[in-house]
C-alpha cells in the first residue's frame, strides 16, 4: 500500500527541520526523506563542532546543539521522518507526485527540495602521502575537537570552514598553523579579524606538496610557494586538516527535468520558491534567486515561504497557523 502525504521535504539539514516544523504548524501530513543516517545534513556530518554565527537572537552555537534543538523542535508534530533512504526520483502523477526511494514508493501533493548542493564529498588532497595518512592523520573536517586535543595540528584552506576550523582547534590542540595558496583570505571580514587577533600561525602563500609518516608516528608535511621567489618549507605536525569544499553531486535531481542555474548548479525558484516545475519547491542552498545569500538564516526564512505556497496551491480551505508574534485583539 502506498503511503499518501501532503508534504514530503527531501533533505533532513537544519533548513529542512525547519520546513518540517512549519509543516507541523499547518497539520500537513508530512514527511523528511534524509539520505545519511541521521537528521542535520552536512552541519550535523561534517561540522557538528563548528561554531554558528548567523542565527537571530544566538550569539553562538555549535553545529551539534543546533541539530539537537531541532530535533527537539520536531516532537511537537507526528511528522515520519526517513534517516538513510535516498530519493531516486521524483514523477508527476494524477494526484501529484509519486517519490521513490530503495524501500518503497510513497504518493505526495508537493515535495519540497532541501538537499543543499547535493550529495557532497570533501575535495581530496591529491599529493603523496594523503592517500596512506587519510582517516589516521588526515581528515577532511572537525568532527571530535578532544581528538586534536594537546596536538600540533596543519589546517589547509582559505575560506570561513577553514577559519573557523583554526580558531575551534586553538581551544584544544598544542599550536594550530593555517597555509593558504593565496596571500588573502576569502572568510568574511570579522572571521578574518578574530584569525589575526588569534594564536593560529599563518603561513602564506602555499599550497601542500607532500604529506609523509615520520618514524616517530608524526606528519611530515612539505609546503611549497605560490609564485614569487619563496623557498619551500617544512613542518612536522601530527595531524592535518585540509579544507578545500566540497564535490557536489547532481546527477539524482538531474533527472527531475527543472531547471537549473548553469554557473552554480542550484534550482532556479521564484519568489514562492517554487521551481520550474509546478508542486516542487526548493529551499536552502540548492535554491537560487537574485540576491540569495548562501545562509541557514536565509534558508530558515525561505522555509516558511515554500510551505505556505504549498498550503494555498493545494489546501485553500485549510486555516493558517497563528504567528508565534501575533497578537489577538481583545474581544469586547
Amino acid at each position: 500500500m502506498i503511503e499518501n502525504y501532503d508534504i514530503t521535504i527531501i533533505g533532513g539539514g537544519p533548513v529542512g527541520m525547519f520546513a518540517a516544523f512549519y509543516a507541523g504548524m499547518h497539520n500537513a501530513h508530512t514527511q523528511v526523506i534524509e539520505s545519511l543516517s541521521e537528521l542535520g545534513g552536512q552541519v550535523n556530518a561534517l561540522y557538528p563542532e563548528k561554531t554558528i554565527l548567523d542565527i537571530a537572537g544566538v550569539p553562538s552555537i555549535t553545529g551539534k546543539d543546533l541539530i539537537h534543538a531541532q530535533q527537539d523542535q520536531l516532537t511537537q508534530f507526528p511528522l515520519t521522518l526517513k534517516t538513510g533512504e535516498a530519493v531516486s526520483n521524483v514523477t508527476p502523477d494524477e494526484t501529484g507526485f509519486l517519490v521513490t526511494t530503495p524501500k518503497g514508493i510513497s504518493q505526495t501533493k508537493a515535495v519540497i527540495v532541501a538537499v543543499g548542493n547535493g550529495a557532497f564529498t570533501p575535495r581530496p588532497l591529491k599529493v603523496p602521502g594523503a592517500a596512506e595518512l587519510t582517516g589516521q592523520h588526515l581528515f577532511y573536517s572537525v568532527r571530535d575537537l578532544e581528538r586534536f586535543r594537546d596536538r600540533r595540528v596543519l589546517i589547509a584552506g582559505g575560506g570561513d570552514a577553514a577559519i573557523d576550523e583554526a580558531l575551534m582547534l586553538t581551544t584544544v590542540a598544542e599550536s594550530v598553523t593555517l597555509i593558504h595558496r593565496r596571500a588573502q583570505f576569502r572568510g568574511l571580514p570579522h572571521m578574518v579579524d578574530r584569525l589575526q587577533a588569534s594564536s593560529v600561525q599563518v603561513v602564506t602563500p602555499y599550497l601542500i606538496k607532500a604529506l609523509a609518516s615520520t618514524p616517530t608516528g608524526e606528519v611530515a608535511v612539505t609546503l611549497k610557494p605560490v609564485g614569487g621567489d619563496g623557498e619551500p618549507l617544512e613542518q612536522v605536525v601530527d595531524d592535518v586538516v585540509v579544507s578545500y569544499g566540497f564535490i557536489a553531486d547532481h546527477r539524482a535531481l538531474d533527472a527531475w527535468d527543472v531547471d537549473f542555474d548553469q554557473d552554480r548548479h542550484v534550482m532556479t525558484v521564484d519568489r514562492q520558491m517554487m521551481t520550474s516545475v509546478p508542486g516542487i519547491y526548493a529551499i536552502g542552498d540548492g535554491a537560487t534567486y537574485p540576491g540569495k545569500q548562501p545562509l541557514i538564516a536565509v534558508g530558515y526564512g525561505e522555509a516558511p515561504l515554500a510551505v505556505q505556497a504549498i498550503m494555498d496551491r493545494e489546501f485553500p480551505d485549510r486555516r493558517g497557523p497563528i504567528h508565534s508574534t501575533s497578537l489577538t485583539p481583545k474581544q469586547s
